[in-house]
């Protein structure tokens, strides 16, 4: 194989294609630094990916939580799914990943390449747990199969989203494995002594009703259910999609066993297979598979250490932090130890009352100083990690540690240091790019919307006057709607206006309008659960919408009527919650947006307007 003589230089290192890692790239890519994404996969998306197939869950609990659908990368694309693939094709969703991370000029994407080794200050003897002082990443080293090349990368910083923590595991930071006795961190459900058992992991399958008689024949090596009985507290059937519980592994090791694991499932999937179609009546005679998964959807294997550990009283008490730069929501989900071999339920789900928040100091290690890490790989218990693992809350994740390491990189410094003393700044962006942060209210120092006189076309009741747009919280929480909403009917003469009291120079409009985070709007190929998601966008997202502002000095300045409104951004068709317009400068002292189409029957309604001078 050739090899690459000078390593290839960025600002951050993002290693891992799930949607921790996409999110992450993306993110830093958008606050200036030069990244890299590096992923061992030819597709993106992790296990959402057409490879495994599971549909992306998160604090929504799947439609169980009113108004708690993560926001921000994540949305936008999802709302992208909802708009190019009503066919739920499982490869459209790669694509739009892949799009996504193309369509960002200063992200590079590298696809089938796998870091094998890296240079770093901390590392203790190779494959063992130990761990050296305090250290730093200086090198990755990765070999990418498909070119026959092997690829040297330098970066700045490294955000560790392989699922795995290969890179934190090579790097020397620490790390655990299995479960947590009860005593470390004094949590409910842990047991009494530490022991090596974690979450198994599963392959999924998709079938389809052919309207004929389909025989299949149980191949000799699959496994024998014979019986119901064989198979307690699973509900099964002919299904379109595959379950979950066909779960292995967590016994052994999911790092080293893994292809072991992989060979393992597919003779439960294969036996499970043959139990429906063969062993009694399940509605089964005219089905037949038409896809399997041979890659297997993981959910435990390290998790590495930050300053702080999520434990499962955070998860249960609706924890706020100081550092807040995220959140979860989906129950505490700790699966039956052994699988599909464990008689016991399959699983046990401890709801949760609240969301809870994640704090930065979660998401970078505690003894490797420009590593930081996001998604099933971050600091959090055994327990925690049932609610924390889910992708949506991976992708949120994500999102954080890729804008803090682009913020490393303008401020030069570490990502502790974000903790100590530019937490507020972290935290700023993140609501700017449409992040919720429960329980964090700041005032944007740089946003010119609040300083102006708003007013509306109409408003639909007292609570919902044009006031809230820049009230700083872009969703409802609790009774509160936080959303301004034109009367009825308006349609096409509805419109939102900023008046400064003097001209003032913007250069960047930040729009954020209503996808219905009541809805379920996400890529599934279960039909049970595709009956709760929203069918295409959600029909209260604005489709046509102009930005307008009258240019200060020009003929009609002042002359309320007749004045010469010029268009700054437009858009047709929008299918986004959030979006960015970036124009030349224009002096005014007034703004209009005028919102022209839905996308359905509901009046107009917007969450949010944020007004930018240049260069902040």
């Amino acid at each position: 194989m050739s090899s690459s003589t000078d390593p290839l230089g960025y600002d951050v290192l993002v290693v891992g294609g799930g949607m921790a890692g996409v999110c992450a790239a993306i993110a830093a890519a958008r606050h200036g630094a030069k990244a890299a994404l590096i992923q061992d996969r030819p597709v993106l998306g992790g296990n959402s990916s057409s490879e495994i197939r599971m549909h992306v869950c998160g604090a929504d609990c799947s439609g169980g939580r009113a108004n708690a659908r993560e926001t921000g990368i994540m949305e936008e694309l999802r709302l992208e799914n909802a708009a190019r693939n009503p066919q739920r094709c499982a490869e459209m969703w790669d694509l739009i990943l892949w799009e996504a991370c193309e369509a960002e000029p200063n992200l590079d994407l590298f696809l089938n390449c796998q870091i094998v080794e890296l240079d770093s200050s901390a590392r203790g003897p190779l494959g063992s747990q130990e761990v050296g002082e305090t250290g730093r990443i200086t090198r990755l080293r990765g070999v990418q199969v498909s070119t026959e090349q092997w690829l040297d990368f330098a970066g700045s910083f490294v955000i560790d989203c392989t699922g795995d923590g290969r890179i934190g595991y090579l790097a020397g930071a620490e790390y655990r494995t299995g479960r947590e006795a009860k005593s470390e961190y004094d949590e409910p459900w842990a047991p009494d002594v530490a022991d090596d058992w974690a979450l198994g992991s599963s392959l999924m399958f998709t079938a389809r009703d052919f309207g004929k008689p389909m025989p299949f024949t149980r191949p000799p090596w699959a496994h024998l259910f014979r019986t119901e009985a064989d198979l307690p507290h699973r509900p099964h059937g002919a299904s379109q999609y595959g379950y979950w519980w066909i779960e292995w592994g967590g016994h052994i090791d999911t790092i080293s066993d893994n292809e072991a694991i992989r060979d393992e499932l597919l003779k439960y999937l294969f036996g499970v297979w043959d139990h429906i179609k063969n062993r009694g009546d399940h509605g089964a005679e005219n089905w037949a598979l038409t896809w399997f998964g041979w890659v297997p959807g993981k959910r435990e294997s390290r998790r590495l250490l930050g300053e702080y550990v999520l434990r499962q009283q955070d998860c249960f008490e609706a924890a706020r932090f100081p550092d807040t730069v995220a959140y979860g929501g989906w129950p505490v989900d700790i699966h039956a130890y052994g699988g599909i071999e464990n008689p016991d339920p399959p699983a046990r789900f401890g709801h949760l009352e609240d969301v809870y928040t994640i704090p930065f100091r979660m998401l970078y290690s505690r003894n490797v100083e420009n590593l930081l890490m996001a998604g099933r790989d971050a600091s959090a218990s055994h327990m925690a990690h049932g609610s924390t693992r889910v992708m949506a809350t991976c992708a949120v994740m994500g999102q954080a540690a890729g804008t803090a390491a682009a913020l490393c990189t303008l401020k030069g410094c570490l990502p502790r240091d974000l903790t100590e003393t530019h937490m507020a700044e972290l935290q700023l962006a993140l609501i700017r790019d449409d992040c919720y942060l429960p329980g964090i209210s700041l005032t944007d120092p740089d946003d010119l919307a609040p300083k102006a006189t708003i007013a509306a076309s109409s408003q639909a009741g007292t609570h919902l006057g044009p006031e809230n747009l820049v009230n700083g919280i872009d969703r409802p929480v609790g009774d509160a709607q936080n959303a301004w909403e034109a009367a009825a009917d308006q349609e096409g003469h509805t419109w939102v206006s900023f008046e400064w009291p003097e001209p003032v120079e913007i250069a960047e409009v930040r729009l954020t309008f209503d996808s219905c985070l009541a809805k379920v709007v996400t890529l599934t190929h279960d039909p049970g659960f595709n009956e709760r998601v929203v069918d295409g966008v959600p029909e209260e997202c604005v489709a046509t919408y102009i930005v307008a502002g009258v240019r200060s000095g020009s003929p009609s300045w002042g002359a309320r009527d007749g004045e010469l409104w010029e268009f700054l951004a437009q858009a047709q068709n929008n299918h986004q919650r959030h979006r960015v317009h970036r124009f030349l400068p224009i002096t005014t002292n007034r703004l209009r947006i005028a919102i022209r189409r839905m996308r359905g029957e509901k009046a107009a309604r917007m969450y949010g307007v944020k007004v930018f001078a240049p260069c902040r």
